[in-house]
């Protein structure tokens, strides 16, 4: 009897649970503030995101450019990299699938770095757990290239970088040519870069 009345129980549970995301009196605040469009066309809207701006990240569109400190100290901007084909990745020292990846970027870094290829690692600073546990993570990985600091999530989040690691891949002229969402290994960084 004591089996049924837990069967009963969750059944109960599961019929409240459809029902309530079935009937929905009125709207969600968040429902209100959707921005709905003619069929056929999109709206972008990010007025609700902290430093998100409108721009456009698919393959062939310009990059962001964005000004971060540097784990060294320095201060760096995308922009600098022109005339380089950079990897441009988004990550954090706690993500299993990050340090998975970061030996890889750093094989990738030392053989094809003198062939005008960049990493910029940039480090979901507002999201980790602070600068002296970045600095064990580098030393300890043995990562030489840079490390851009997102203090504040600006960066992150003009990428949609909200599954990491995240990774974009930029030509010369600063052009997407492709996001890959999850870890790279350098064979894959080898064939999108394009480097021989």
């Amino acid at each position: 009897m004591n089996k049924n009345l837990l069967s009963f129980a969750i059944l109960a549970l599961a019929v409240v649970i459809l029902v309530v995301n079935i009937w929905k009196p009125g709207s969600t605040e968040s429902e209100k503030n959707t921005t709905t469009a003619p069929a056929g066309e999109s709206v972008d809207t990010t007025e609700d995101i902290p430093g998100a701006k409108l721009s456009s990240l698919r393959e062939g569109a310009e990059a962001p450019d964005f000004e971060l400190n540097t784990l060294d100290g320095n201060t760096i901007k995308l922009s600098d990299y022109r005339g380089k084909k950079v990897i441009l990745n988004f990550w954090a020292t706690w993500c299993p699938p990050c340090k998975a990846e970061m030996p890889h970027m750093q094989n990738f870094y030392e053989e094809y770095n003198d062939q005008g290829v960049e990493i910029l690692a940039v480090n979901l600073t507002n999201m980790d757990k602070g600068e002296d546990e970045v600095k064990k993570f580098v030393e300890e990985y043995g990562l030489t290239f840079t490390i851009p600091m997102d203090e504040d999530g600006n960066a992150g989040t003009t990428y949609q970088a909200f599954t990491i690691p995240t990774s974009y891949i930029l030509d010369e002229n600063g052009v997407i040519t492709k996001k890959i969402v999850g870890p790279m290994d350098e064979k894959m960084m080898k064939e999108l870069t394009g480097v021989k």
